[in-house]
């Protein structure tokens, strides 16, 4: 998304909306593929919006929304944030869980809700310069879907409030949560996106589509790194220790392998392929013999 409009590969051209209206575009593009299962769209809080939820309830399209903790939600008849609801709720261990590369415990509760609160949009009228009148619309059942992460001592160290229009009778609310904790490995595939592999935030392209066309490029990368990380196959496992020691990375004994070090290596061992694709290894060996003069 650039100031001006959204890139998208599933659109020929850029689209002048919010990003939110073409999150909606494009749930309804994929809804419409004629996939054998249906699809459940999995998004992170920029998409706990009244508004939108019940337009994706009105198009019969499944999602679980990362909600705030202070969002306002109907529960026993009465309007609450999501935090001062899970307080009433009684929560029951769900499964061991990997929380920063630690193993942590889960525990879930759900409710009942109904979404009563307008919409308030963030935009503003064009005529008048002020933002758009809160719109009022349905009420809405869902389902809130609280988790929890406590270490081996009891510590809580995250929390996450899940809203869905999938019903208790056709998703259990531990299936729910894990989606949601599967989906939160993306995190992993931003990092290598921004500071510890591709620098995205420093790159210097100069329009949208240049941008777009580049991060395209760098998706397939940690795609890459990804599926090697995956990889259980004796050949993988010793080609990703290879890439990390080619990376030149200091590595902690109890984490030997990461997907930053991974890249790197990588990186390195595209530029060695390229190196013996264009000279020969009479070519190499003359330019060692020429390094070691200068030694």
């Amino acid at each position: 998304m650039t100031a001006n409009s959204v890139h998208s590969s599933y659109q020929k051209t850029p689209t002048k909306q919010t990003h939110p209206n073409e999150l909606t575009d494009r749930i309804e593009y994929l809804d419409q593929q004629g996939f054998d299962k249906p699809l459940v769209h999995i998004i992170d809080r920029e998409a706990d919006s009244a508004f939108h939820m019940r337009q994706w309830e009105e198009g019969n399209h499944h999602f679980i929304i990362r909600s705030k903790a202070g969002s306002y939600l109907s529960y026993k008849g009465k309007s609450q944030r999501s935090s001062q609801i899970a307080e009433q709720l009684d929560f029951k261990y769900e499964r061991q869980v990997s929380y920063k590369g630690r193993l942590a415990h889960q525990y879930i509760a759900r409710a009942n809700v109904v979404l009563t609160r307008p919409a308030k949009p963030k935009a503003v009228d064009p005529n008048t310069g002020k933002r758009v009148t809160p719109i009022k619309g349905e009420p809405t059942s869902l389902v809130l879907v609280v988790s929890r992460i406590y270490d081996n001592k009891d510590k809580l160290l995250a929390t996450w409030y899940l809203l869905t229009n999938l019903q208790g009778d056709e998703v259990p609310a531990g299936e729910v949560s894990q989606w949601y904790y599967w989906r939160w490995h993306i995190e992993s595939y931003f990092k290598l996106l921004k500071n510890a592999g591709q620098h995205l935030e420093q790159w210097l392209q100069q329009s949208g589509e240049a941008f777009f066309k580049r991060l395209l490029i760098a998706s397939q990368a940690c795609t890459l790194v990804w599926r090697l990380m995956q990889a259980s196959d004796k050949q993988s496992r010793e080609f990703v220790l290879f890439l990390v020691r080619l990376s030149g990375r200091q590595m902690k004994r109890t984490k030997p392998i990461t997907a930053p070090a991974v890249m790197a290596g990588l990186f390195q061992w595209l530029n060695f392929n390229e190196l013996v694709n264009h000279y020969s290894p009479d070519d190499l060996k003359y330019f060692a013999e020429a390094a070691r003069k200068l030694v």
